[in-house]
């Protein structure tokens, strides 16, 4: 990935043990196997030193991140949680199976996409606010979920011009994924 000034960096964590065919949102703190965070954190450790990048991560608080964070602290580097990272907050269905909600659960959420919470959670309009607001340093390196970094893009593609409906929100990164992003808030 070409280097463009100035420009941060966020890793999606590793893939987290017992997601499968779950609502996995800030309210579920999954691990990640050892190998799986060492591994990431491996990768953006070799990612800093091509670059020249200072050794300061920035994470979510949730295991599946913090866990790659925590690696990386152990050589050497400053690691800062912060919880604005976090993933979305799905309320009451954080950690419940997909094929327990019906499509009476769903259909508020549909119907109003960007502003319904579901599960009584978070809202998409206010992810994306809070993604929006995170300051993002030059250079920085982060370790978050992929509705964040979703919700990053999505600022910083379109902004508060174009309000995100289920049809256009894209599929999120794989684990581990890097991607780009502006500095400042957007």
């Amino acid at each position: 990935m070409p280097l463009e000034s100035p420009r941060a960096w966020v890793w999606r964590h590793p893939r987290p043990e017992g997601a499968a065919g779950r609502c996995i949102g800030a309210g579920t703190d999954l691990p990640v196997q050892r190998r799986r965070a060492k591994r990431l954190a491996r990768r953006i450790q070799r990612f800093a030193r091509r670059h020249r990048l200072p050794h300061v991560v920035h994470s979510s608080g949730l295991q599946r991140c913090a866990d790659v964070g925590r690696w990386l602290r152990r050589w050497g580097w400053r690691h800062h949680i912060d919880p604005a990272l976090a993933e979305m907050d799905f309320g009451a269905w954080d950690g419940r199976p997909w094929a327990e909600l019906s499509a009476a659960d769903f259909e508020p959420w549909m119907q109003d996409f960007a502003g319904h919470a579901p599960g009584g959670g978070e809202s998409l309009r206010q992810l994306l606010a809070r993604a929006a607001a995170w300051p993002v340093p030059a250079g920085g390196l982060l370790i978050s979920h992929g509705g964040w970094m979703l919700a990053r893009q999505w600022m910083e593609r379109e902004g508060l011009l174009k309000t995100p409906n289920a049809a256009v929100w894209p599929a999120p990164p794989r684990y581990g994924e890097c991607w780009a992003l502006r500095v400042g808030s957007v």
